[in-house]
């Protein structure tokens, strides 16, 4: 990427106290023309304003010479204790989510969908062992037909552990499924496009709206019908799955995963529709934690509220897959971040129970105590 100074085509872009923004009649910086600027000795990306009129959210170096980037507005209650982030509450089925309650514990079930006795199954022994949610992979028709028996057969067992559908590049089938499920998850990155090709490298204003058009129209519906039957959502960012539109724009970066959920959280907002939270995962502890700080400071310049899951994407098994996601997710509960959490092992569901309550019941203590350490200045 590009370093230097500010080229004669970025003029809207002013300098601040420790970095660089955007005047706010900027709306687009290519990241292809310019990503990273040198100013003084910090290290500063470029981004896009995500709102006509208002401040953006800046990232600077964590100290000097880190390559760790971190927003310069606030991101944390405290960086000094643990303070939970207020937020709303979003209510799937029985469970409500949100800072006035515990950080709920949910996983993921591994059986073909299709598979309707294997599923449920795995839902109640993951529901025994004490998980608040669960997600169930919906890859197309039959397995969304299959959701209807599912849902069906384990309220005949007396089971109401909520169910999360799990969508990705089908809005026809998240349209079903949203009928019997308590909760959609849709990737921003292959809902209503395609995961980046690369085949398209540069788009213009125009292209780029229209673009954003096309996501309306598909999205909407979903939205209404959520809202319709009471349904919460996922809007949950992959990094390995932006699209070509975000990729030529932000590149393969947080602020890139930060803007694909926007434009679909923007939309939510438009239809009036508020019960949903955000995910920011990746299989890099640092990208993944760089993007919910990011995506909590720009929800802070947006007046947002919206709660938080946590997870660390394809973490892998035994102690390093633990290790990795302790390492993220614990450092944003320390932040005061997260109202839900999953630990992403390649093992079976159940074993992701107990890591995911350790790491839950560390959060909600660490909030309790606020303990920390004393403010420091430099001199």
């Amino acid at each position: 990427m590009a370093t230097g100074t500010v080229p004669a085509s970025f003029m809207e872009l002013k300098s601040r106290e420790h970095g660089l923004g955007f005047g706010k009649s900027m709306d687009f910086v290519k990241v292809s023309n310019l990503q990273r600027v040198k100013f003084g000795r910090s290290k500063v990306l470029v981004i896009r304003n995500s709102s006509s009129g208002s401040d953006v959210a800046e990232l600077q170096a964590a100290s000097e010479g880190s390559p760790l980037l971190v927003p310069r507005q606030k991101y944390c209650e405290s960086i000094h204790k643990t303070v939970r982030r207020k937020t709303r509450t979003v209510t799937v089925g029985n469970v409500a989510i949100g800072s006035e309650h515990p950080i709920r514990v949910q996983t993921m079930t591994t059986t073909d969908t299709k598979d309707v006795g294997a599923t449920v199954e795995q839902v109640m022994r993951i529901a025994d062992m004490g998980a608040d949610l669960v997600r169930i992979t919906v890859q197309g028709k039959r397995e969304a037909d299959a959701c209807y028996e599912i849902k069906n057969t384990l309220v005949q067992k007396n089971y109401t552990i909520p169910l999360v559908a799990d969508i990705h590049f089908a809005p026809s089938v998240a349209m079903r499924v949203a009928e019997c499920f308590d909760k959609i998850r849709v990737n921003p990155g292959n809902f209503a496009d395609r995961r980046a090709q690369f085949e398209t490298l540069e788009y213009t204003e125009d292209d780029y709206q229209k673009e954003l058009e096309h996501i309306e129209q598909v999205f909407s519906p979903l939205v209404e019908k959520c809202k319709k039957y009471g349904r919460a959502m996922r809007i949950g960012t992959n990094h390995g799955s932006l699209s070509d539109r975000i990729m030529s724009y932000y590149g393969d970066s947080p602020r890139g995963m930060v803007e694909s959920a926007f434009e679909f959280a923007r939309i939510c907002r438009k239809l009036d529709y508020h019960n949903f939270l955000f995910s920011m995962k990746a299989s890099n502890p640092v990208v993944m934690v760089q993007a919910y700080r990011l995506l909590v400071a720009e929800m802070n310049v947006q007046g947002w509220d919206y709660p938080l899951h946590l997870g660390v994407t394809e973490a892998g098994e035994g102690e390093d897959g633990r290790m990795k996601s302790a390492i993220g997710i614990g450092t944003l509960l320390q932040d005061g971040l997260g109202d839900t959490i999953r630990v992403s092992l390649t093992e079976p569901p159940e074993e992701e129970i107990d890591p995911c309550r350790r790491l839950a019941n560390l959060g909600m203590r660490a909030t309790e105590l606020q303990r920390g350490v004393v403010g420091f200045r430099f001199y």
